[in-house]
């Protein structure tokens, strides 16, 4: 059993929870924006003033160096709740649709209403961040939530437990610890919006009991996500020196990590001397040497998976792969890789890179297309007819062109799957937008003058109703 087992959340008292978080939102508490703002300003801080106890709590569950952990995970919480904070009044403004000039005299508005109490069930891999900016968008929607954080890293899942009653308002917000047992019971509560991050499996299972329910859910996946390098117009040196940086961060561990690489089969060995020099140049001492300070893999499952993978591999084992204490594993370049092989079955979710070489940029659009829908699919080229074969033919979360990882920073854009990726979206005001329901509102007078031109759809119908009623049965249909 682990230290966390013993603090799991029985099974009655996340209902009491439950119970608590839905009265404070029927109550209206959330609902005011100064209230929003103080809440969300409490995330900033929560980070600000605990960020030592956070990078701590990132080192013990996946290894994470102090730059791991602010980069890509601190830093955007404290950077998005304060976005939400200072634009708050505009996203939750009511709009005035235009409408056509008969219905001028009508009021119609759209509400930005919350959805009222929501559960976010949260992954390992980026615990923090991963469970944070989803709550921000329920703070600044004006939702209850409930935040079931991943048991399978328990030192950020302990600290969250202890930080969260101690900043915001635990009437409204509130962490629930457990695994699957939990977890199947908050799922059979009845929510106004279910928010998952993690794994294709359980996102079905996720989406099996919103559906029981009718709930709304925001599913964020992942999938293989490819790479194309167009070796005949992309700097190779740069390419894999970015594509690496981003298979490299956390172990590889990541929604968004470079899955596989398709590169013409003419340009393979230059790119793996390419990725030979950037693998010197960021480690020089070897990625399990003290002083690399790469992650490692969470836990003794997914370590002894990789190596398994590694074993079962068709390809050849350019360099790295090299297990090592401490659950750490080299960042392993794989050669020659056929789309059949075993490391393609599934997401790696590791750090493994596998090369695929293939003939041309129509035989790995080909491939692509014939695999799931993945969350992203980053291509690398200069040439703008490779870059347009992508965008018009191939389909994916987002398309990121030359640079991997950057999708997640730019907080103006959506960020989610499609198909098997998942699917719904946030970041920045999408996060606002998924927990926002958009309420119409029409308030007609009832002054004589509207009722007047009302009269004709009252029974019993005159002889030239029909005819006004059928004018759009006869418009003109202009040729496409």
């Amino acid at each position: 059993m682990s230290s966390l087992d013993s603090k799991y959340t029985p099974e009655q008292q996340i209902t009491e929870i439950y119970n608590r978080l839905k009265e404070t939102f029927r109550e209206g508490r959330t609902l005011p924006l100064e209230y929003r703002r103080k809440q969300l300003l409490q995330v900033a801080r929560l980070v600000q003033e605990n960020a030592d106890a956070l990078k701590a709590s990132l080192k013990a569950d996946l290894g994470r160096c102090p730059v791991e952990a602010t980069l890509p995970e601190l830093g955007p919480i404290v950077l998005s709740a304060l976005h939400a904070a200072k634009n708050l009044d505009a996203w939750s403004s009511p709009e005035k649709p235009q409408v056509e000039d008969w219905r001028s005299g009508w009021d119609t508005t759209i509400f930005k209403a919350p959805k009222g109490t929501v559960v976010n069930i949260s992954p390992w891999n980026f615990p923090w961040v991963l469970t944070i900016l989803p709550l921000i968008g329920a703070i600044a929607a004006g939702c209850t939530c409930l935040i079931k954080p991943s048991e399978h890293a328990q030192a950020s899942a302990a600290l969250m437990a202890e930080l969260i009653p101690k900043y915001l308002d635990p009437d409204a917000y509130a962490v629930c610890l457990g695994a699957a047992k939990e977890t199947t019971h908050v799922l059979s509560l009845k929510w106004d919006h279910i928010f998952y991050t993690g794994s294709e499996s359980v996102g079905r299972i996720v989406a099996q009991a919103a559906a029981k329910q009718l709930t709304p859910v925001t599913l964020e996946l992942g999938g293989q996500s490819p790479v194309f390098v167009d070796g005949d117009s992309t700097n190779l040196e740069i390419a894999a020196k970015r594509i690496l940086w981003g298979k490299q961060q956390n172990a590889g561990q990541v929604c968004v990590a470079p899955n596989h690489v398709f590169v013409q089969e003419q340009h393979q060995s230059a790119l793996v001397e390419a990725f030979r020099k950037a693998y010197d140049s960021f480690w020089p001492n070897g990625p399990l040497d003290s002083s690399s300070e790469m992650a490692r893999v969470v836990n003794n499952s997914h370590y002894n998976r990789n190596k398994e993978l590694l074993s079962q591999t068709s390809g050849k084992v350019a360099f790295g792969g090299q297990a090592g204490p401490g659950l750490r594993i080299e960042p392993a370049i794989v050669t020659g890789v056929k789309v059949n092989d075993p490391l393609m079955d599934t997401e790696i979710f590791g750090p493994i890179l596998p090369i695929i070489p293939v003939a041309d940029v129509d035989a790995a659009i080909s491939h692509i297309q014939s695999m799931p829908t993945p969350l992203v699919i980053y291509v690398f080229t200069e040439n703008e007819e490779t870059r347009n074969k992508f965008i018009q033919r191939t389909q994916s979360g987002q398309l990121i062109l030359n640079e991997t990882f950057a999708q997640v920073a730019v907080y103006e854009m959506p960020f989610g799957g499609q198909g098997q990726s998942g699917y719904g979206s946030y970041l920045g005001k999408y996060s606002f937008d998924t927990f926002t329901h958009q309420r119409g509102y029409i308030n007609v007078p009832p002054d004589a003058g509207t009722e007047g031109s009302m009269q004709g759809r009252y029974p019993p119908y005159s002889a030239g109703v029909l005819e006004f009623f059928s004018q759009a049965l006869n418009a003109e249909i202009p040729d496409a």
